[in-house]
């Protein structure tokens, strides 16, 4: 008799962008570190504070970083990623992100978090947004990016409630 397991590992993506300092900066970092502990490969573009600290918590809880840069360049030996791919389509790359992940962490944000999170609404992944921080992500599940309820907008405001987020989409 044989029996088959799952190969691919769940993936979430980190959007957004936080200061080094401030309590979303620390959260970005220890969601990382949790997703490695959990067994779930980060995606990250590492191009913010708040991502890049993800990846790097992640790595060092020896856990798996999938980092899709803007550019066609290979980035340093020290890029905080266990695979990187350059994709070279610059502000094209956020539907890679969107896509890339089971799910879509939400950290803050700017311009490029926003299409990024609207890209992954159109194709219907959920949301994890970190509220209480402040940010953009603190209005996401009160402002959504628009009226189809096309996916979940799980909020989580600490690592041990985005752990439950994470257990509630069967990703752990």
């Amino acid at each position: 008799m044989t029996t088959h397991s799952a190969i691919r590992q769940p993936q979430v993506c980190v959007l957004g962008s936080a200061e080094p300092g401030s309590a979303a900066y620390e959260l970005a970092g220890a969601a990382g570190e949790l997703m490695a502990k959990l067994g779930i490969t980060l995606v990250s573009g590492c191009g913010s504070p708040a991502t890049r600290v993800a990846a790097e918590r992640a790595v060092a809880a020896g856990g798996r970083v999938l980092s899709i840069i803007p550019s066609d360049q290979m980035p340093p030996p020290d890029w905080p990623a266990t695979i990187v791919v350059p994709c070279g389509m610059g502000d094209a790359r956020n539907l890679l992100m969107a896509l890339a992940g089971d799910a879509c962490l939400v950290i803050g944000g700017r311009a490029g978090t926003i299409s990024e999170v609207c890209l992954a609404w159109l194709h219907r992944r959920p949301l994890l947004p970190l509220v209480g921080c402040g940010g953009w992500s603190d209005r996401l599940l009160d402002n959504p990016p628009d009226e189809r309820r096309n996916s979940p907008i799980l909020p989580w405001g600490s690592v041990g409630e985005l752990e439950w987020r994470l257990r509630e989409l069967t990703l752990v």
